[in-house]
């Protein structure tokens, strides 16, 4: 999508909008409460029209029967509870073209996929808040989409369950299928994402590459072992200590003085180094440093 701009009233949500979303790459998409996540998933499936910009299927607009191809997992769930599991899922998938056949084929794999499929023939209702979540990824995936959006798919599932999802996700993705997916579990994005997009206030703050934002945020920070206490870091110009623990330390270059080569010559000089390594930020360090 290029250029994406929209308003509510008087009051912009988004604006000049854009990123890509890569064959066969999870890109996380990241943003506070309020700074126009699920406003952007919309445009891009149709169900709000943008004030300005493009949202491109390999270089051409996006048509309302390629659109049919797309799958979406909204942040409201939006499911019926009182149908069965299998079928709901299965009519779904018919809803978007397959036939009858080909529906319930998808709807038995997905559900052993997904560690369901002995529940397909009770209700909705009757399965756990986090089992109904599993059902909601299956009817986002029943068709076989040719791009995946998900808004908060972890949300509400345990550990094992969040396991569960991530492996079916995956499976997609090396498939070829560009994911797109938003979450406020950053551990559970940092683990999972190719891609990042941070959005925040209506505009993009960052993205790229997950490892290449993580070395472009990391600034100028090291981590060193030796084999006598390292406090010795303290009286060096321009080295500010983030985390002392006798012979390891953490520590910050302000960039206008001891460079890191000059740190690791005077650890050398007072004896064996163990270990001397940039230490890079975890992906809610760049978060919050972005935002």
């Amino acid at each position: 999508m290029t250029g994406i701009s929209r308003r509510f009233g008087d009051r912009r949500v988004l604006d000049d909008v854009s990123f890509e979303v890569r064959p066969g790459r999870m890109t996380g998409f990241l943003g506070a409460n309020g700074a126009g996540k699920t406003t952007t998933m919309r445009i891009i499936l149709g169900v709000l029209a943008a004030h300005g910009g493009s949202v491109l299927w390999n270089g051409s607009p996006v048509t309302q029967s390629l659109r049919q191809r797309f799958g979406y997992m909204p942040e409201e769930r939006g499911l019926y509870p009182k149908m069965k599991v299998g079928e709901q899922v299965a009519w779904l998938g018919q809803l978007h073209g397959l036939d009858r056949a080909t529906a319930r084929r998808n709807t038995e794999r997905l559900l052993d996929q997904l560690e369901l499929g002995e529940r397909a023939n009770d209700k909705l209702e009757d399965l756990s808040l986090g089992n109904q979540q599993r059902v909601q990824v299956a009817a986002a995936l029943v068709h076989d989409p040719v791009l995946l959006i998900l808004d908060e798919p972890f949300s509400g599932l345990d550990p094992v369950a969040v396991d569960t999802v991530l492996g079916v996700l995956r499976e997609r993705a090396a498939e070829g299928v560009p994911v797109l997916f938003s979450s406020h579990q950053l551990a559970i994005v940092e683990q999972l994402c190719d891609d990042l997009v941070i959005i925040s206030g209506g505009t993009i703050a960052a993205q790229g590459d997950r490892e290449e934002l993580r070395s472009r945020y990391g600034g100028s920070r090291y981590e060193l072992v030796v084999d006598d206490d390292a406090g010795w870091l303290r009286d060096l110009p321009g080295v500010r200590i983030l985390d002392l623990d006798g012979p390891r330390a953490v520590f910050e270059l302000d960039g206008a003085g001891t460079g890191d080569q000059d740190v690791l010559r005077a650890a050398l000089g007072r004896g064996a180094v163990r270990s001397f390594t940039p230490v890079l930020p975890s992906l809610d360090e760049i978060f919050k440093e972005v935002i």
